[in-house]
């Protein structure tokens, strides 16, 4: 059958470009790393976990392109495949963004790795901050699907709860990306609350206004 999000050069372009990068990357990094490498930095940007060259240098490509092909598969394997033509532009958005974030998360690290001053607790976060605001700008455009968006019961029972839960949630993520792309600039014993509060935001926020926005549907029938 026909690609449900038709992919184009133009569309694949940035993607496939940012994979080559970060493959070619891997060649050089895998040549210049120690033995044992920094995979995870606490929030004050401090190593936390070491673990192999391999894994510093090779893994985070692969996963990378898994992402990649892993957007590429999904509207094949929804029920809902059709729809995915209402959205497609918005899809092959996240589709690049969400490669170009991994991307650069994996040269922040391995710059690190090299010793260049790279600062892991700002970066993190701010590139963390704007992923939630552009899936906030977008989010109320995303069609009724089975793999992208905002999935409860509520949601998926009801076209009308779908369309009012993510232009709402869309707000809500808008939100938490706003408060966390400054996560750098706050006192070390506030991140991690900050932290717990935006992912309690999202989570409880959408999830709580798909419920009471299908209960005052369900009251009207």
């Amino acid at each position: 059958m026909p690609n449900p999000i038709k992919p184009t050069i133009k569309t694949e372009i940035i993607p496939i470009l940012l994979i080559l990068v970060s493959v070619i990357a891997s060649i050089y990094f895998y040549s210049q790393f120690p033995d044992q490498v920094p995979i995870h930095w606490n929030f004050a940007g401090e190593v936390d976990n070491y673990g192999s060259k391999f894994v510093g240098a090779i893994l985070m490509p692969l996963i990378i392109l898994g992402v990649y092909l892993l957007f590429l598969t999904i509207p094949y394997l929804d029920p809902k495949k059709e729809r995915y033509e209402q959205f497609k532009k918005i899809y092959h958005f996240f589709k690049a963004y969400f490669v170009f974030f991994m991307t650069a998360i994996y040269f922040i690290t391995g710059l690190n790795v090299l010793g260049y001053n790279v600062p892991v607790s700002f970066w993190v976060p701010f590139l963390v901050g704007i992923l939630f605001v552009l899936i906030g700008n977008y989010m109320g455009k995303i069609k009724m699907n089975w793999f992208m968006g905002i999935r409860t019961p509520w949601t998926l029972s009801s076209e009308e709860v779908w369309n009012k839960t993510h232009r709402f949630g869309g707000k809500v993520f808008m939100l938490g990306g706003i408060l966390m792309m400054p996560m750098y600039f706050i006192p070390m014993n506030f991140r991690l609350p900050l932290f717990v509060f935006i992912v309690a935001l999202i989570l409880l926020g959408t999830i709580g206004a798909s419920y009471v926005l299908y209960r005052s549907e369900q009251k009207k029938k």
